[in-house]
């Protein structure tokens, strides 16, 4: 069962959204580490529902307790367990997709698949699962950070409305100033009128979260199998409502020839090399090269919509579906945090497995 992800830094999830709670186990966490418990949470409260207007008004505190591998506020280097407690369950929302399969869910997936599903909240399909990747990553931060190596997700572009430039362009510390989560205040107004209005037609939008990973070290990522960004992009779409993954200049510069992409090596001016440009988006041979790591995540419009469509039961019969209750309109304000979460785990990782190989 694929509940875990990580060869060294280990996460092992557990959980149901409407269950009782959700958590998991890290293995591999480094010895040492100062861990400020109030700096968790405030990781883990980016991601909880009820943050503004246009997101989710489930009302979940999300307080997490951390139950085992911390000795006087620092990491031991044993398993620690950990645990959030659902509090703002309503099931009886739910209660009308007993028998139906709603369209773009894991609803019909899921039962063919185990011969059952919990219809409540998608039960282990929810995004409420990604709770646990805010904790381990927020651990995984905190031990990047020794290294300077520090990472950043921000809302890039929502429905058709994106950032006019790069993110190199922009103060990416300065996302959490509006609900958005995105570095650019005019755009991120614009973004967070356009959710309003689309949430107002009980429709949902998607888009795209950008990411940047700065201060890795050159060398990080395996030659074969297990390339940093082949890593980066198996963990990015293994989140909820993920689509697409690029990184580098991706897509956009296959259009390009050879000669405008390659970057160029050149001195540093302390006796090392570097490179003229960034193209690469900091990985070349699948190994990490010292430039920033840059990369992109395309979320598709949430499929809960609170008007009806059309579907089929699981009698195969014809059906309408209306979801009641309480969804976001758009999933990237809150996937900001578990995308950060989620660069910080691979890049965590394979910096603990470059250490193997280093004999140190």
């Amino acid at each position: 069962m694929s509940n875990s992800i990580g060869t060294i830094f280990r996460l092992t999830t557990f959980g149901e959204s409407h269950g009782a709670a959700v958590g998991g186990v890290i293995d591999g966490m480094p010895a040492g580490i100062t861990v400020s418990e109030e700096y968790v949470q405030r990781e883990l409260n980016r991601r909880r529902p009820g943050q503004s207007a246009i997101t989710t008004a489930r009302a979940e505190s999300d307080r997490v307790s951390l139950l085992s591998g911390l000795f006087e506020g620092r990491t031991t280097g044993c398993p620690i367990g950990f645990v959030v407690y659902n509090e703002n369950q309503h099931s009886a929302d739910y209660d009308n997709l007993r028998d139906i399969y709603r369209p773009s869910h894991a609803d019909y997936t899921y039962r063919q698949k185990y011969g059952m599903r919990d219809h409540r909240g998608g039960g282990r399909s929810s995004a409420r699962i990604t709770i646990s990747r805010c904790v381990a990553g927020a651990l995984a931060k905190l031990a990047l950070a020794p290294y300077g190596i520090t990472v950043y997700a921000y809302t890039e572009q929502v429905g058709n409305i994106r950032l006019p430039q790069s993110y190199r362009h922009y103060d990416l510390a300065s996302i959490e100033d509006n609900a958005v989560r995105c570095p650019d205040a005019d755009t991120a107004h614009q973004m967070e009128q356009l959710i309003a209005q689309v949430k107002g037609e009980g429709d949902t939008i998607g888009g795209v979260i950008g990411g940047v990973i700065r201060g890795c070290p050159v060398g990080l990522g395996e030659p074969e199998f297990d390339k940093f960004h082949a890593s980066l992009g198996a963990a990015m779409l293994s989140i909820n409502a993920a689509k697409g993954f690029e990184y580098g200049e991706g897509f956009a510069g296959t259009s390009w020839r050879g000669s405008e992409q390659n970057d160029l090596f050149i001195p540093d001016g302390e006796g090392g090399v570097t490179t003229a440009t960034n193209h690469s988006g900091g990985v070349q041979g699948g190994i990490s090269n010292g430039q920033d790591i840059y990369f992109r995540v395309a979320f598709k419009p949430v499929a809960t919509l609170l008007r009806p469509q059309v579907t089929t039961d699981i009698h195969g019969e014809v059906a309408e579906v209306t979801a009641r209750g309480r969804h976001d309109p758009c999933v990237l304000p809150r996937a900001v945090p578990i995308v950060e979460a989620m660069a910080a785990m691979v890049t965590l990782d394979h910096l603990l497995l470059q250490k193997t190989h280093q004999g140190r």
